[in-house]
């Protein structure tokens, strides 16, 4: 794997670019190996790097149906975030947090990630209780957060419009949070996951399963048939289909989940912020565009468009907050497919299939926990048994009865 640096790029400068290696190879499927991972996004590329990286399983496949990072990882607003509310979540996200602050470092790319701080603004005194009640929690786990008064989140985004339809009346802010880019995340994870030998092989659909008794020994797809000893699943809104293909339910919702960018501008906006109540989700990538995040639609899709009506709504909302963006033109507009579990926590672990494990059901939130939804599947394939940071989020629950309810901590309501 050819090394990033200053000297690496003034060396390519001057023999005119002509000499830069391919970040993977396209390689031809294998019949045999000890994982495949169906899904080639963000977490299906973390999975297949960590497997390599910590664990020496090296025989990995990563299928992919389209292109590695065209699914939902590379059609997000690119937020990076622990503020959740219980212990179980508040670590684990937190977990993906400190990940994303060495994985630049780790795997020698630049992911831009920009700790900028995430400010969720009050509208009501109600809705700012709730928000000291989260700050509180999010406090007490370890994770940074602080109240803000009115003044103060002028302080901290000056061209916001206070006296909106409905008055600011404070907010609070996780300092360490951010954004980072998409598309470079997974990048690094294919790249890294490459060098260590993994097969990363694209327009690969998988379409059924091959069984013996109550065990899963390989996929059925349109390039073959090729074995495995291990499975993972890890195909965010298309989950729910796969997994009745191996013969058990899920129990998930997709729908899509828009977001939108405007033309770019200069710096106007040094923070992410967020109005749950006003309904929308603003930030500022480094190339100027306005980055906007809307809710999900009403009803269940796999169309990677949206509605109109949702995205009247979020640029209705930015303007209410931000009236001095009105005349900015809209550039584009995209949808992820994402899948909803019942309490709005991922679904990570082992299945009632043996040899056959999943990550799913990670709603709006899946972008954010790449690296540790990655390390800890990762660990879970090796190991056979859940990483202890996912104990809580197994399947099982369902059955039990032991949810772990974070619909609160979406950005804003889905």
């Amino acid at each position: 794997m050819q090394r990033y640096s200053g000297l690496t790029l003034l060396r390519h400068v001057l023999t005119g670019h002509r000499h830069w290696k391919p970040l993977w190879r396209t390689p031809e499927p294998k019949p045999h190996y000890d994982v495949i991972i169906i899904g080639g996004g963000g977490h299906g590329l973390a999975t297949a790097y960590y497997l390599a990286a910590r664990h020496g399983i090296r025989r990995v496949a990563v299928l992919e149906k389209g292109w590695l990072g065209g699914g939902n990882s590379g059609r997000n607003t690119q937020v990076t975030r622990s503020n959740y509310f219980y212990p179980v979540s508040t670590r684990f996200f937190d977990r993906s947090l400190q990940l994303y602050e060495r994985l630049g470092k780790e795997l020698n790319f630049n992911v831009m990630l920009s700790q900028r701080g995430v400010l969720n603004v009050a509208t009501s005194l109600h809705e700012l209780e709730l928000m000291r009640r989260w700050a509180n929690a999010i406090a007490l786990n370890g994770v940074d957060a602080q109240l803000l008064t009115p003044q103060e989140v002028r302080r901290a985004v000056p061209r916001i419009n206070l006296n909106a339809r409905v008055p600011i009346v404070g907010g609070f802010i996780q300092r360490r949070a951010g954004i980072s880019r998409h598309d470079a995340v997974n990048w690094a994870f294919a790249r890294g996951a490459d060098a260590l030998g993994v097969d990363l092989i694209q327009n690969c659909e998988v379409t059924s399963f091959t069984q013996s008794d109550s065990r899963v020994t390989g996929v059925v797809t349109t390039r073959g048939v090729l074995s495995a000893d291990r499975i993972a699943i890890v195909a965010s809104g298309h989950s729910s289909e796969l997994a009745r293909r191996a013969g058990f339910r899920l129990p998930l919702t997709s729908m899509t989940l828009q977001a939108m960018v405007t033309e770019p501008v200069k710096p106007v906006l040094d923070t992410v912020l967020v109005s749950p109540s006003v309904h929308v989700y603003v930030s500022q990538s480094d190339r100027g565009e306005l980055v906007i995040g809307a809710g999900a639609d009403v009803y269940h899709s796999y169309m990677q468009r949206g509605s109109l009506a949702t995205t009247e709504a979020a640029i209705t909302a930015l303007l209410e907050l931000f009236p001095s963006f009105g005349r900015l033109k809209l550039m584009r507009q995209w949808a992820g497919v994402v899948d909803v579990s019942p309490d709005t926590s991922p679904i990570i672990g082992k299945t009632p299939v043996e040899n056959l494990y999943i990550s799913c059901g990670w709603g709006t939130g899946g972008y954010k926990a790449i690296p540790a939804g990655g390390e800890t599947l990762a660990y879970t394939i090796a190991h056979d048994a859940p990483h202890p940071l996912i104990e809580s989020f197994a399947l099982s629950r369902f059955t039990t009865g032991a949810l772990v309810d974070e619909g609160a901590a979406a950005g804003v309501a889905h």
